[in-house]
């Protein structure tokens, strides 16, 4: 099972998404494909950030979220992320608290996370990560 970080799925949205992508996800069975709370989030914050918010919230429900599973942010992944909030700051590399969720969505749920920010997440040595973009 995958879940795909922000940067990934956002990337499917663009005018010219990543060609490697797309081939990736149109061999992954939709049932394997995960996006979170957390980067719907995201997306719902950028949109309405933009000049164009209602165009990017309908590509949002009439596009994304119907084409993938969604993985909530529940008690099990916020015991992970408390945990790992604590670890990360002891060791003096904390990690935005966006980022953080997501990455304890993916270990509360054995996932494999696909991000294209790998360095943000590579700190976290328990975290499978992958890179689609490159």
């Amino acid at each position: 099972m995958y879940l795909f970080d922000t940067d990934i799925i956002t990337n499917v949205l663009k005018k010219t998404p990543s060609r490697k992508l797309l081939n990736k996800l149109s061999a992954l069975p939709r049932q394997k494909q995960f996006i979170s709370t957390i980067t719907i989030t995201e997306i719902v914050y950028g949109a309405m950030k933009s000049n164009r918010a209602e165009f990017h919230l309908t590509n949002l429900e009439k596009i994304l979220l119907p084409a993938v599973n969604i993985a909530v942010f529940d008690s099990k992944a916020a015991y992970v992320c408390g945990r790992l909030r604590a670890e990360l700051e002891k060791k003096g590399t904390p990690l935005d608290l966006a980022d953080l969720e997501i990455a304890a969505i993916t270990l509360s749920r054995d996932f494999t996370l696909v991000t294209g920010n790998t360095r943000h997440f590579d700190r976290i040595e328990e975290l499978r990560l992958e890179n689609w973009l490159i």
